[in-house]
């Protein structure tokens, strides 16, 4: 039992970056990071262009993203946990029913705005359908190979450094607010109410001039290593067909159930 939980809750990275990252050998995980980047944006995209009146094709849409889960190996449990970012988007569409204008529906005390109902209802579906992408792609990638991924989309290159920069050095600020977390507690102080915001506000102070002093040596260290505002690139292997249509499985199959519902509904 033991060593069934260490394997579930194996990452493939334990910096901060990585955390979202699931290790699994699936074939989701095995597909080359810019690929997975643009079928989960066409996927969104096709997700967003159906009405949302057509509730077949979103449920359609939902069977296929679960396949999609299943095949990744991503247990349900933690697709369920991390979808809970977007509960405040899913309070606000609860709302958008009780104000409006136009055709009303009364629905026990209640008297609802059917356009503010049909926008709320879309608000939740569609958001979730891409939140949900958006874990698959995070689970079954990580982090850098996202970087690395849109830089073959040809992203301009210094946004793509900015990102990578951000990604290395927020585990070193972590590092150094884990160290002055333990100096604090070896000491004796625990914070328990408003008297010792001050020293929190101190220490978060204290952070920021050490964070932007190490930032400072990492900067002097790679320019003595040649650094001169670009990055190394990696080699780029050439992706044959068959990988390609597998990435695009995803959004293949959502634009053939966007097209099935468009001809079901001329009839």
């Amino acid at each position: 039992m033991a060593i069934k939980v260490e394997q579930e809750n194996h990452h493939h990275g334990h910096d901060v970056g990585e955390r979202l990252y699931l290790h699994r050998h699936s074939l989701v995980h095995s597909l080359p990071s810019h690929l997975k980047i643009i079928s989960a944006v066409t996927f969104i995209l096709i997700v967003v262009s159906t009405p949302v009146i057509q509730w077949p094709a979103f449920i359609a849409y939902f069977i296929w993203l679960l396949t999609v889960v299943r095949i990744a190996k991503i247990p349900f449990s933690l697709l369920f946990k991390r979808s809970l970012i977007e509960i405040p988007f899913v309070f606000f569409a609860i709302l958008m029913p009780f104000f409006g204008a136009g055709e009303t529906i009364q629905v026990g005390p209640f008297e609802l705005y059917r356009e503010g109902l049909i926008a709320g209802a879309g608000i939740v579906v569609k958001g979730t359908l891409g939140v949900m992408t958006a874990i698959v792609l995070s689970t079954s990638t990580t982090a850098r190979e996202i970087l690395r991924g849109l830089e073959r989309l040809k992203l301009p290159v210094l946004m793509v450094q900015i990102a990578s920069f951000m990604l290395r050095y927020v585990n070193v600020v972590n590092d150094e607010m884990e160290r002055m977390k333990v100096a604090r507690e070896s000491r004796g102080f625990e914070a328990t109410g408003i008297k010792h915001w001050k020293v929190l506000a101190t220490a978060a102070g204290a952070l920021f001039i050490r964070s932007y002093e190490r930032g400072e040596r990492v900067h002097l260290s790679m320019l003595s290593r040649g650094y001169e505002g670009v990055l190394p690139q990696e080699h780029q292997h050439k992706i044959n067909g068959s990988i390609w249509l597998t990435a695009m499985i995803y959004p293949l199959v959502a634009a053939l159930i966007f097209i099935a519902q468009l001809l079901i509904g001329r009839m």
